[in-house]
């Protein structure tokens, strides 16, 4: 016998994980930000950093997180208002909310890539 999640489990499950993830990254963005907008060499800086791999590669994680909270929240408040809740439309939204951020990821990855 083996348990198998459904895909809303999945999707809540990633909206939860995502969130950590934006709590960590949303003031490391704000900083580099920040600190791009101090002088032109700063500027300079943070572009250049930009140009690493794994800066890249972090930057399109977070784009995924973003939009996959975003949209899984945006679900959920529909859901409250009892909207898309019986079972076919809760399925078909949530693999909207995860097809969707993987969307979103692949098209920030081929822009920084």
């Amino acid at each position: 016998m083996q348990i198998q999640m459904p895909v809303g489990a999945w999707t809540s499950i990633g909206h939860r994980v995502t969130g950590i993830l934006l709590a960590v990254g949303v003031p490391v963005s704000v900083y580099l930000l920040d600190r791009s907008l101090r002088s032109e060499q700063a500027f300079a800086d943070v572009s250049a950093m930009f140009e690493l791999m794994p800066v890249k590669g972090v930057a399109v994680i977070l784009l995924w997180a973003l939009s996959h909270h975003l949209l899984a929240g945006v679900r959920h408040l529909l859901s409250d208002f009892n909207l898309g809740s019986p079972l076919r439309a809760a399925r078909r939204s949530a693999w909207f909310v995860n097809l969707g951020g993987v969307a979103v990821a692949l098209l920030a990855a081929g822009v920084l890539l």
